[in-house]
């Protein structure tokens, strides 16, 4: 199916009545639409056995090139995202651990010139990645770094919304409103304008579809000396219970857990090699929360710390 949609649902749980039934695999996403996360670490076999343990993944290696190996993090025997080691050049430019969030786009040579002329920047493509894509490394005119991806043999994720797979993007950064420009005149993207927890917040909607997939917010001095990133939400069933796992198993929690009210209990947290990320126990609905009236931001105090990425890659 080609995901009409967006929203995050929880996989069913033994011990809950089940409230949705398991989101179908996706074969298609509408450009525009998040498609893709992936994680460069420095120890793929710490990182791995951390992530396993936190959302259940297994994992596929696969060779790629020059590259060597690109890891497709799996659940449910579908894709999720992606997981690679990060190459010695990159860690000698001071590239941190990082996630990555990828938009889907139809093509990344006419996706480049349109983000070029709309104040953003290339930092490495368009290029292939083999058969399986065409790409690029993007920066927006803030600061905060994304990719964009043309899917050939690898579509994307085959899941989202699902326990221990993405269910939600969210930009922090200097200069929101410049952002939002930015976004809606290369993805198409819609924005919501709310407030909540004493905050403004800024929902974003895919064109043609009726849940919102991510969000946007103005950094604050809440957050400390944080650069613009996009930070990737993760669906969980317990968050403390995760967040307290996740420090066990090596890695660090940013923010604990703290409630949203109406939306659910979220934490930031850190792997084992630093790259950030956040986990959220939703407390809704996602078809009925695309109904409400105001947006409602999902972190209100979070502090990650995600630098801009240059390039890199892969697959």
């Amino acid at each position: 199916m080609i995901r009409e949609g967006w929203g995050a649902t929880m996989s069913p749980n033994p011990e809950e009545p089940q409230r949705r039934s398991p989101m179908p695999e996706i074969t298609a996403h509408k450009p525009g639409a998040f498609c893709w996360a992936e994680v460069g670490t420095v120890n793929t076999k710490k990182t791995k056995a951390f992530y396993s343990e936190l959302f259940g993944w297994k994992y596929e290696d696969k060779p790629a090139g020059e590259f060597g190996v690109y890891t497709m993090c799996q659940v449910q025997g579908k894709d999720l995202a992606g997981l690679y080691e990060m190459p010695p050049d990159l860690i000698k430019m001071g590239v941190p651990p990082h996630w990555m969030s990828y938009v889907a786009v139809l093509s990344a040579d006419a996706a480049c010139e349109k983000i070029k002329k709309h104040g953003g920047t290339i930092q490495q493509g368009p290029f292939d990645v083999m058969d399986v894509g065409r790409m690029a490394i993007c920066k927006d005119p803030t600061g905060a770094v994304f990719s964009i991806w043309q899917s050939k043999a690898h579509k994307g994720a085959g899941v989202m919304g699902e326990n221990g797979t993405p269910c939600w993007f969210e930009l922090a950064t200097k200069g929101v409103e410049k952002a939002e420009k930015f976004y809606k005149e290369v993805f198409g993207w819609n924005v919501k304008l709310g407030e909540g927890g004493g905050m403004v917040y800024r929902e974003i909607t895919n064109s043609g579809t009726p849940m919102p997939m991510g969000g946007m917010m103005e950094l604050t001095p809440q957050h400390g000396p944080v650069p613009p990133h996009w930070m990737i939400y993760f669906t969980v069933d317990d968050c403390d219970g995760d967040a307290q796992r996740a420090t066990r198993l090596g890695g660090k929690t940013i923010v604990p857990p703290m409630d949203i009210p109406t939306v659910g209990r979220f934490a930031v947290l850190a792997d084992p090699a630093g790259a950030t990320f956040a986990i959220i126990k939703l407390a809704f609905d996602a078809e009925e929360h695309a109904k409400q009236k105001e947006a409602r931001p999902l972190s209100p105090s979070a502090k990650p710390v995600q630098p801009p990425t240059p390039p890199k890659k892969k697959l």
